[in-house]
């Protein structure tokens, strides 16, 4: 049986140990995979921690190149680097991701709050101009004859027709007609409203 860890002088793995670990991986030998996890977990920290900058995040990315680094054994090429290069790439790029992942989550969650806080403010907008035009509209009709007033009141806000606001005021409907034509033109005139 290959021994799982074998160390140096100094208590750091070898490279050549470290792909000898990574073939014993690949073929799913857990005790490899412990052997290579404490041999390269401090440095795969230390590379995310660096690109994150934030300890948890760091953690869980870190656990994730590890996972990836068992389930992906069977990729590594010796002949394209060392164990601890092709491992330092992919707790590059993981670190990379998770910082893009954030900032786009970040960039999604401003992008709501600008659209929310402009919506609240067109509402508040709206809500003001509608006040604002409802009083001028009060003003305005005070400045009409009771007559003219009653006679417009029944038909914008009561819905009345011309014939029906005769009718409820006893009132000759040509009479009415006159009244409403002369109360709609200073209602105009007041609102500044141009033909």
């Amino acid at each position: 049986m290959n021994q799982p860890h074998a160390t140096g002088s100094s208590g750091h793995t070898r490279p050549a140990d470290l792909a000898a670990l990574m073939q014993q991986v690949e073929r799913g030998d857990k005790q490899a995979f412990s052997a290579l996890y404490d041999a390269l977990a401090p440095m795969v920290f230390g590379i995310v921690v660096k690109v994150v900058r934030d300890r948890a995040q760091s953690e869980e990315v870190a656990q994730e190149v590890m996972i990836d680094l068992w389930r992906q054994a069977a990729r590594y090429r010796p002949e394209a680097g060392s164990v601890t290069t092709w491992a330092s790439t992919i707790a590059h790029r993981r670190a990379v991701d998770r910082v893009r992942s954030a900032q786009a989550a970040a960039d999604r969650e401003q992008a709501q709050a600008a659209r929310e806080h402009h919506t609240a403010f067109d509402e508040v907008s709206e809500e003001v101009e509608t006040r604002l035009a409802s009083e001028q509209v009060r003003r305005c009709l005070r400045g009409l004859t009771e007559l003219q007033r009653q006679a417009v009141t029944l038909a914008y806000y009561g819905g009345l027709t011309y014939r029906e606001v005769a009718q409820t005021l006893r009132t000759p409907l040509p009479t009415i007609k006159t009244r409403m034509r002369d109360g709609l033109i200073r209602l105009r005139d007041c609102m500044g409203v141009t033909t």
